[in-house]
């Protein structure tokens, strides 16, 4: 299986290029912090290269910015080219599925250190007046499918 998630900042802004078919790709590195170093006791940053495709690559060129916190699930996939210096290199970059948008362009943090203490974002505060909608948890949602079915514990499998 080959699954990754990452939650981070962007360090730069997102570059959008159109393939000859016209197909959008957009290329992104997203700042991730390890929480501790052994070495000094300080928190370290990975700089992890990122690749959307098409609609998803466009809404990030469009909507994020220098500081953008995501969320990004992909997978990784690693590559080799020759170089103009002769050289054989090697890429690793993560191809990803989805991208969650997890701060505004307006409340990202633009500093060039990332500091782990800015990855978490507290969550807005709502109230009543904004009427969001809510369920009530007294109601049965399955009153309308049909009649109870008693079980006991030894009709469970486990």
């Amino acid at each position: 299986m080959n699954k990754v998630i990452l939650i981070g900042r962007l360090t730069r802004d997102p570059e959008m290029r159109t393939t000859g078919s016209g197909v959008a790709v957009t290329r992104f590195t997203v700042a991730v912090s390890r929480p501790y170093n052994p070495q000094n006791g300080q928190p370290q940053t990975d700089f992890i290269g990122c690749i959307a495709w098409r609609r998803q690559a466009e809404n990030i060129a469009k909507y994020c910015t220098k500081g953008t916190q995501v969320a990004v699930e992909g997978r990784i996939q690693t590559g080799s080219y020759d170089g103009q210096d002769g050289q054989k290199h090697y890429t690793t970059d993560i191809i990803a599925d989805s991208v969650t948008f997890l701060s505004s362009k307006n409340s990202s943090n633009t500093d060039s250190q990332f500091d782990s203490s800015n990855f978490s974002q507290p969550m807005p505060n709502y109230d009543e007046s904004q009427n969001i909608p809510t369920t009530d948890l007294n109601d049965d949602p399955f009153k309308d499918f049909g009649e109870e079915i008693a079980l006991s514990d030894d009709d469970l499998p486990f």
